[in-house]
């Protein structure tokens, strides 16, 4: 199962959003330590998506990928979308007509 899951949240990682299909659950802290020990990504932020629902931002800058995840009050985490080329704020010139 874990040999699964791993696989899973490789693909899940890797792929383009728009390729994703399906969403990768698990729990919370499996995923957390993918995304540290495999991707070295941290924890960039987050907040209340919902009175049962959390958004978490996790980033690598070494490798510049990042993950998206909504964990939910019963410990359960998704993974909602994740790519590369990470910027920080101020690195990124946004297309005119875009609000920075």
């Amino acid at each position: 199962m874990s040999r699964l899951f791993n696989g899973l949240a490789l693909l899940a990682v890797t792929l383009p959003t728009t390729l994703s299909a399906q969403t990768v659950c698990a729990d919370r802290g499996d995923l957390v330590n993918n995304l540290t020990n495999r991707y070295g990504e941290a924890f960039a932020g987050g907040g209340l998506q919902s009175e049962e629902q959390i958004v978490e931002v996790w980033f690598s800058e070494e490798k510049g990928t990042w993950t998206v995840l909504m964990t939910r009050a019963d410990g359960k985490s998704c993974i909602m979308a994740s790519g590369t080329n990470w910027h920080d704020p101020g690195e990124v010139d946004l297309p005119k007509g875009i609000p920075g």
